[in-house]
């Protein structure tokens, strides 16, 4: 009913509360809840008021102004800045004409955008939300270099890299002596 019905995992998600029809025009800004399609045209801006919206624009869909909704999934047309929070899915015919600001972007084959494209990442790190804060973990470029971590203390120190004592063997595997 809503398109090519193959919808996204993020649209599956919201309950559609706010259509605009095909052959609805409306001036001015938009503020919602939840999810919102629109197959029609909307002068004026488009802003989400809670963090769980979702708004879907159909091929037919044109929105003449700026887009702030956490997840978006365009198929349509949009003259303004788009930001995105959470998820920004552009299909196919989707077609930006102004920025677009987001934190994950999925863009199919056929999608354009005229402007720039700004990411901007979650304000919270991924592993301290799932892991805890563990700031003491050796980096794998740390134990590329040989260097141990226990409890965020190296059992062996940087001092003398790039210098090589007598006795000591050298990166192309030579061996000095002693003096």
């Amino acid at each position: 009913m809503w398109g090519s019905g193959n919808k996204s995992k993020g649209a599956r998600s919201a309950k559609i509360e706010t259509l605009v029809g095909r052959n609805t025009e409306i001036t001015g800004d938009v503020k919602f809840k939840g999810g919102m399609h629109v197959d029609g045209t909307v002068r004026g801006n488009v802003l989400a008021d809670g963090d769980n919206c979702v708004i879907s624009v159909s091929q037919h869909g044109v929105i003449e102004g700026d887009v702030k909704v956490p997840h978006i999934v365009l198929d349509g047309t949009v003259t303004g800045d788009v930001y995105s929070r959470e998820r920004l899915e552009l299909e196919a015919h989707a077609k930006v004409n102004g920025d677009v600001y987001y934190n994950l972007v999925e863009m199919a084959v056929g999608a354009s955008v005229n402007g720039k494209m700004v990411h901007k990442p979650a304000e919270k790190p991924l592993l301290l939300e799932k892991g805890g804060n563990q700031p003491n973990q050796s980096r794998p470029a740390d134990r590329d270099r040989g260097a141990q971590s226990a409890g965020g203390a190296e059992q062996r120190g940087r001092e003398g890299q790039g210098r090589f004592e007598p006795g000591t063997q050298s990166r192309d595997g030579k061996v000095s002596g002693s003096q």
